[in-house]
């Protein structure tokens, strides 16, 4: 708005320069454009992830099984987090070593995380694998890749407004520097004769 009320200050004033008019003109074109490409931006790129994201859950999905698995030894606290987008991420982790069935039927065994605070030998455990058995992570569900998919989306607006705003302000910085250094010749031209009696009379 203060755009706006600029350009309308500017528009009959004796004191107005073609360079206040063409900022303030420039000013209501960011405007402009960050209303409208910022939500375009926000809803191109965040419907692109949608998409992506969204093959990706129906692909690990396809890819990864829930199986369960016999825990045989206990092997020490888990140091990292396998699994950390997942609501079980907030749960004790245990390094074990168990043994469990693939989804093609063979037996697998070997040193996996469980979501167990003190586990036990026989105690059991859902692991997810993928088709040849070997522990993967959980898959991503829809939910968290929508919203992803909406971060991405504010993120590419919050980039556009400041890549108008970035290119405002360096038209305006050229503006001004073409300014002054028009300023600076008239008074190169002027300055022999400042204060002389009878100069420009």
């Amino acid at each position: 708005m203060r755009a706006i009320s600029g350009l309308w200050r500017w528009r009959h004033n004796p004191l107005r320069r073609a360079t206040d008019l063409a900022e303030a003109w420039l000013a209501v074109a960011a405007l402009l454009a960050v209303l409208v490409a910022a939500p375009v931006a926000g809803a191109v790129v965040g419907g692109l992830a949608q998409d992506a994201l969204q093959e990706s859950v129906r692909q690990q999905r396809s890819s990864r099984h829930l199986v369960t698995a016999t825990v045989l030894a206990e092997l020490g606290r888990a140091p990292l987090d396998a699994d950390p987008e997942a609501a079980a991420g907030r749960e004790p982790r245990t390094r074990v070593q168990a043994d469990w069935t693939a989804p093609d039927g063979t037996a697998r065994s070997g040193a996996v995380t469980a979501a167990l605070d003190a586990p036990r030998p026989g105690d059991r455990f859902a692991l997810w694998t993928d088709r040849q058995g070997r522990p993967a992570a959980r898959p991503l569900d829809s939910a968290t890749a929508t919203t992803h998919a909406v971060l991405a989306g504010f993120g590419a607006a919050l980039v556009s407004i400041g890549l108008v705003e970035t290119v405002r302000r360096l038209i305006v910085w050229h503006m001004v520097r073409r300014r002054y250094a028009r300023l600076e010749q008239a008074w190169i031209r002027v300055g022999p004769d400042w204060g002389r009696a009878g100069t420009g009379c």
